[in-house]
């Protein structure tokens, strides 16, 4: 095999992981979906709300981001430390999908806000583990802990005016 071939073989994991991580928003997606003109329509939405069509967007750079932080992390040398953060990495991203069950699945707005918090040190931890193996991957995390931080926020404040 050429350098070139083998240059261009470490990006089919890159692919994997990105495809991956689409999947799990996308399943999130299948759930959401049917809540948004129903139930959540009805709910009485926060000021800080942003609007709906804004989740889609900012979602998927999200998921691609995760995507490269974790082949960040996957090209580094096997080892304990390299092995525990992807076992994070998967952790968290069960527990984002889950969140979209809890919230919009089963309207269950107290069950997301506790589960939005073990999401939100899933990632933390996450972002601790890969800063041991790979600090360009634990910089690239730093916008979904924002953004979950915010949601975290957003979830408190539907469960308060819809509890």
């Amino acid at each position: 095999m050429d350098d070139a071939t083998s240059r261009h073989s470490q990006y089919w994991p890159l692919a994997g992981l990105i495809i991956v991580t689409l999947l799990v928003g996308a399943v999130g997606s299948i759930v959401t979906a049917p809540a948004i003109p129903t139930w959540y329509a009805g709910l009485v939405r926060p000021a800080i709300a942003p609007p709906n069509w804004l989740f889609g967007p900012v979602w998927t750079a999200l998921y691609v981001m995760m995507a490269v932080a974790a082949w960040l992390v996957w090209r580094r040398p096997a080892s304990p430390p390299r092995r525990a953060a992807l076992r994070l990495f998967a952790l968290q991203l069960a527990l984002n999908s889950l969140w979209s069950f809890l919230f919009f699945g089963f309207g269950r707005i107290d069950l997301a806000l506790l589960e939005i918090v073990v999401l939100w040190a899933a990632i933390v931890a996450t972002t601790i583990a890969y800063a041991g193996v790979s600090r360009s991957a634990a910089l690239l995390m730093l916008p979904y802990i924002a953004w979950v931080s915010f949601a975290a926020v957003l979830n408190f404040e539907f469960w308060r005016l819809n509890g």
